[in-house]
């Protein structure tokens, strides 16, 4: 009768085999970070998780609403749309980067505020940087530039004339000053939203 032996089970590696995923590089608002993500995560999800950076909202999964814009390597995009790692090297401005380090407002922050622009601030990113986009490429636009500018950038609280007046009034400053005309958010006293809100906001 022949004994047959029982197999030897494979040996197993030394090292376990990390979770799937991969490291990108970014600089962030100047400051360069690296960031373990999945491949499958969207670089809004990465922005607002992971980098705690939750002036990029997220308002609906499609690029319809623009609430999640932000700049890639000085180009708008709305990040709900963009694969993270797609963005491996890339520089990121989100809206928390537009302003000074010590809360001081640019010229196109501080029109949205004077004018009324927003109420709960939701929508900022996505019309802040369409007009800042905008007013790059002509300091000088029509009423109807501004508005084509601000086609795909949702607002449910206050439509959109003043947002339009504030794009305006941001030119005229641009023009005027040549520079940014940045004023501290402390300065201003109590508004119906709290001044954080330009950079930051609530979490949704």
């Amino acid at each position: 009768m022949t004994i047959q032996e029982t197999p030897s089970p494979p040996s197993l590696p030394e090292e376990v085999e990390e979770v799937p995923g991969r490291e990108i590089t970014l600089t962030v608002n100047g400051r360069p970070r690296r960031v373990r993500i999945e491949d499958r995560q969207l670089l809004v999800e990465v922005v607002r998780g992971q980098l705690g950076l939750i002036g990029t909202k997220v308002g609906c999964y499609n690029g319809d609403c623009g609430a999640c814009t932000l700049q890639v390597d000085g180009e708008i995009r709305k990040s709900c749309l963009v694969l993270a790692a797609s963005a491996d090297g890339a520089e990121l401005t989100t809206i928390e980067g537009v302003g000074g380090p010590d809360g001081a407002l640019d010229e196109i922050q501080q029109a949205f505020w004077d004018n009324d622009a927003f109420q709960c601030g939701f929508c900022l990113p996505g019309h802040l940087f369409a007009t800042r986009d905008l007013l790059d490429a002509d300091d000088d636009p029509s009423e109807q530039d501004v508005r084509d500018a601000l086609v795909g950038n949702l607002c449910r609280c206050t439509g959109y004339v003043n947002l339009v007046k504030a794009a305006l009034d941001a030119a005229q400053r641009r023009r005027t000053t040549g520079t940014a005309d940045r004023r501290s958010i402390e300065e201003e006293g109590p508004r119906p939203a709290d001044a954080c809100t330009l950079h930051r906001g609530p979490r949704p």
